[in-house]
């Protein structure tokens, strides 16, 4: 048995933007792209994650409880891991989340420059790979085995692959926010021409949750 290729709770403004622009330190979505979580940070599954107490129940809950849940591998786009562009500075940043990333399972950066592996605690280990998308899905699955592999974005990873035809299940998160500027998830794209339907649309007061399949054979 294969899983399958998922790219879930991927969240985007109205007007089709999955980050702000002018990705920084500072702000690591790009500016407003905060904004766009809403419905995930004060869900029940969100602050246990980052340990803390309480949150929200109900259908933005229950599917942020299956962001992370049942997945071999991740697949990260570079500016999912790191604010820097270019060759990798001496810096010794080892990603956003502190020494124990949410992942716990191998995770795979898209990255034009070589890295070594960077071990982390909780089971993640970041690999580096500079040899494109198909390969770095390709060493995803044969980490994950039998489990899913995510697609974790940012915006032109989840394109790309979108592009390509090889996530097979997307969970699109519509926040009521406009960003006017940023990444574009859809620019570029004829999804109805690549296969893929809208097989389910949920709203709830922080987002409009719309799932999209690929059909088979397409």
């Amino acid at each position: 048995m294969v899983g399958r290729v998922k790219a879930l709770g991927f969240s985007i403004s109205v007007d089709g933007f999955g980050a702000g622009p002018d990705q920084s330190l500072e702000h690591p979505l790009g500016k407003g792209g905060n904004t766009l979580h809403r419905w995930l940070l004060g869900t029940k599954t969100f602050k246990t994650m980052i340990g803390q107490d309480g949150g929200s129940d109900g259908v933005d809950n229950a599917l942020a409880h299956r962001l992370m849940d049942g997945f071999g591998a991740f697949i990260l786009g570079r500016n999912m891991f790191a604010h820097s562009r270019g060759p990798w500075p001496d810096d010794g940043w080892e990603g956003w989340w502190g020494d124990n990333p949410p992942y716990h399972a191998p995770t795979f950066i898209l990255t034009h420059h070589a890295h070594e592996p960077i071990v982390m605690e909780g089971g993640t280990t970041f690999h580096f790979v500079t040899d494109g998308i198909e390969a770095a899905l390709e060493r995803a699955r044969d980490a994950a085995g039998d489990l899913d592999v995510k697609i974790g974005g940012g915006t032109s990873t989840v394109r790309q692959y979108l592009r390509a035809g090889l996530i097979d299940d997307l969970h699109i998160a519509f926040s009521p926010v406009l960003l006017g500027r940023g990444e574009a998830l859809f620019e570029g794209l004829d999804l109805p021409a690549l296969g893929y339907r809208v097989t389910e649309s949920t709203p709830t007061d922080l987002a409009t949750h719309v799932m999209l399949g690929r059909e088979k054979g397409s």
